[in-house]
């Protein structure tokens, strides 16, 4: 068994993978961590090995807390991966998008594919069906957006994410409902209409924490994938540990 280890902007996210299957998943603050460690431990003890990957603050104590159980892979650049990295500074590339990038190439071989991750960020990132991953784009996540008008202005407020009834805002607070959702949804399928100007086979994968709320959203066909990005990490343990 396989312990995957997410740990996000936001939160943290545990995995537990049996071969290719998904059989747990849980998400935390980063406070929590020792105390979901050791619970998880007792309930998975036949767990053999981990990957940890962190765009956020893991402490060393946290990971040595799980090296003195498991055999460990730090997920970084240096690693080895089932595609070429064009990036111009491979070395500044998030493994959260490497991981995503390793994720298309095992679920979708041969084809173009632009993987949209919405999170804290959306990001962009595209590979060819020869394998060679070109780059991409990030831009603000929905939440994001909401919290920059709040902190960046005197008098907007700070609003739950919410699907506007109409593309034009008659309040305020409608107002921003609309500039933030409509303005993401817009700007994905703009995306996505530019990439497929380009590569007519196209094949789009939208996954992330705004996966749900977004996906019925986009004019554009999609494949809506919620744990594409713990595929690829479990995927990328089984690859280095060959």
């Amino acid at each position: 068994m396989n312990l995957i280890v997410d740990v996000g902007n936001t939160y943290v996210k545990f995995a537990v993978f049996n071969d290719t299957d998904l059989i747990y998943k849980s998400s935390f603050k980063l406070k929590e961590f020792k105390i979901q460690y050791k619970t998880l431990k007792k309930e998975f003890p036949k767990l053999e090995k981990a990957i940890i990957s962190s765009v956020g603050h893991l402490s060393v104590e946290q990971v040595q807390l799980i090296k003195n159980d498991l055999n460990v892979i730090e997920l970084t650049s240096d690693l080895n991966f089932p595609f070429k990295n064009d990036y111009q500074t491979p070395k500044t590339l998030g493994v959260d998008r490497i991981a995503l990038v390793c994720a298309s190439v095992n679920q979708f071989p041969n084809k173009n594919v632009l993987i949209i991750d919405a999170g804290t960020c959306i990001t962009y990132d595209f590979i060819t069906k020869e394998n060679h991953y070109l780059g991409g784009a990030i831009s603000p996540g929905l939440r994001l957006r909401y919290v920059s008008l709040n902190n960046l202005t005197a008098n907007l407020p700070l609003l739950e994410t919410k699907l506007p009834d109409s593309v034009i805002g008659d309040t305020t607070e409608s107002s921003i409902h609309s500039g933030v959702v409509y303005g993401a949804i817009k700007e994905i399928d703009g995306v996505i209409d530019q990439y497929r100007e380009d590569n007519s086979d196209l094949t789009v994968i939208l996954t992330g924490g705004d996966t749900k709320f977004l996906s019925n959203q986009l004019k554009n066909t999609i494949f809506a994938k919620s744990n594409f990005l713990l595929d690829g990490l479990n995927f990328i343990l089984e690859y280095n540990s060959k």
